[in-house]
């Protein structure tokens, strides 16, 4: 950050919790006086079959995965439509146009979360507050290492094995993406270069997703 000139303040909350994501906007709307770009982003629920899910854990996931997103927004937007100027930015996941098997929750709530975005788009286009939804493929992240040792455990496979099996044989680039290749899309997207783009859902997946849109 100093290379940039800028300044990075930590702030804990738990964005499922109504209050905490009003205190963390309200925190950075003081801090800064403004916020001009709000990324959305939370850890993914558990995994499971659907049919093993119970109510608590859907509720945690909407709670955490959906609402957490709504309540930041609501926080935010006013300054942005004030400022006449603004970047939402939802991440969700490339299951919401390549659906996992015991990814049910995340299947089922990222894909609301597009929802919203789309939504978003639409209404807030008058006030230059541009909305778009990023949906990360297998990138090198601590939840995908979670992931990935669950199924090795359970296949009885090395994790190499189960990386390769589950990951790697399903990307035509033969590898995981890294961190700055999705946040390269997220600068661009939160950027003036991207001001005539809203309302787009875009997989940063190496080529998994083999649907045409």
């Amino acid at each position: 950050m100093a290379a940039s000139g800028g300044a990075a303040v930590a702030a804990v909350a738990d964005v499922g919790r109504a209050e905490d994501a009003e205190r963390l906007a309200t925190f950075a709307l003081e801090r800064f006086g403004r916020v001009d770009i709000l990324v959305t982003n939370t850890g993914g629920p558990p995994a499971g079959p659907v049919a093993a899910l119970t109510d608590a854990q859907w509720e945690a996931a909407v709670g955490g995965l959906l609402f957490g997103a709504v309540r930041l927004c609501r926080a935010v937007i006013p300054s942005m439509r004030a400022q006449r100027w603004g970047r939402i930015i939802h991440v969700t996941s490339y299951t919401v146009k390549h659906p996992l098997p015991t990814l049910g929750l995340s299947n089922a709530v990222r894909l609301a979360v597009v929802g919203l975005a789309k939504t978003q788009a639409l209404e807030l286009g008058p006030d230059n507050i541009l909305v778009n939804a990023i949906c990360p493929g297998p990138i090198a992240t601590d939840r995908l290492r979670e992931l990935t040792a669950g199924y090795a455990e359970r296949e009885g496979l090395s994790y190499g094995e189960a990386e390769r099996r589950l990951w790697i044989s399903q990307i035509p680039l033969g590898r995981l993406g890294q961190p700055e290749e999705f946040a390269s899309l997220a600068v661009f997207l939160a950027s003036e270069r991207a001001s005539f783009i809203t309302g787009g859902t875009f997989q940063v997946d190496g080529g998994a997703v083999r649907g045409p849109l």
